[in-house]
């Protein structure tokens, strides 16, 4: 996969472009000159001890945060300064958070079915066939007419996946997908995110998972203390042979 996309990066603009991205709380700074592409069809994982800034990163890029410095394209067009039109962005660009962020009202397919029908306006028929594809997908379609309380972290959170690909988004981001999971439960997520990344879904993952990254990145980023210290491919990245940082912080974690 990764000569893959090396090979259109050479030909195409990237498809999300951060250019020197400041984000400060206050006089606390979050973000100091963060700058990286993602071509289309490439899975980019984001590491880096707590409080690093890769959660934040995601939300600028989302429109959930507000930047003080820097530019953010995506797709051609500088979104930075766009939050009137943040809810058609969102469209876009699909967002899988830590915490499910369910109804817990709706069934598991009431879940997907939601957004196309209020905010695309497709009929309900439409949305349901739609949200049923969608379920298949993610593996757990006997579990659509479930609510979210009858339902294990990892099947709620496959419903989640399944919630934010309804919208058909060009670029997806997982904010560490599997934090809140029990360790069984942790593969079955991290499955589906794999065969995402195979059909050519481009992501853009905040995660501790090692073995994801393995088997699904085509670029490892380290943040430490706001900053991009490596970008590097996923197979330098674990070669040994990268930032001594990086190195360290990837030598605790495997160990």
């Amino acid at each position: 996969m990764t000569g893959q996309v090396q090979a259109q990066t050479a030909t195409a603009a990237p498809l999300l472009s951060l250019e020197a991205i400041d984000k400060s709380y206050g006089s606390m700074p979050v973000l100091k000159g963060c700058s990286l592409e993602v071509a289309r069809g490439e899975t980019v994982v984001l590491i880096g001890p707590s409080g690093s800034g890769k959660s934040t990163l995601l939300r600028c890029v989302n429109l959930l945060e507000s930047i003080n410095a820097g530019r953010i394209v995506f797709n051609g067009a500088e979104i930075a300064d766009t939050h009137a039109e943040a809810p058609k962005l969102r469209r876009r660009i699909g967002m899988v958070f830590q915490n499910f962020e369910l109804f817990g009202h709706l069934s598991a397919i009431e879940n997907i079915m939601l957004a196309p029908v209020r905010v695309l306006g497709l009929s309900r028929a439409d949305a349901h066939d739609i949200a049923l594809s969608l379920l298949k997908k993610v593996h757990i379609p006997d579990k659509a007419d479930h609510y979210p309380d009858e339902l294990s972290g990892g099947q709620q959170q496959r419903v989640a996946i399944a919630r934010a690909l309804a919208m058909k988004p060009e670029l997806m981001l997982f904010d560490e997908p599997t934090s809140a999971l029990d360790p069984e439960m942790i593969r079955e997520v991290l499955d589906v995110m794999v065969e995402l990344s195979q059909e050519g879904m481009t992501s853009l993952v905040v995660t501790h998972e090692m073995g994801f990254a393995r088997r699904a990145a085509d670029r490892v980023v380290f943040m430490e203390k706001g900053e991009i210290v490596e970008n590097a491919p996923v197979e330098v990245f674990f070669s040994g042979s990268g930032n001594p940082r990086s190195q360290k912080f990837l030598s605790q974690i495997l160990h």
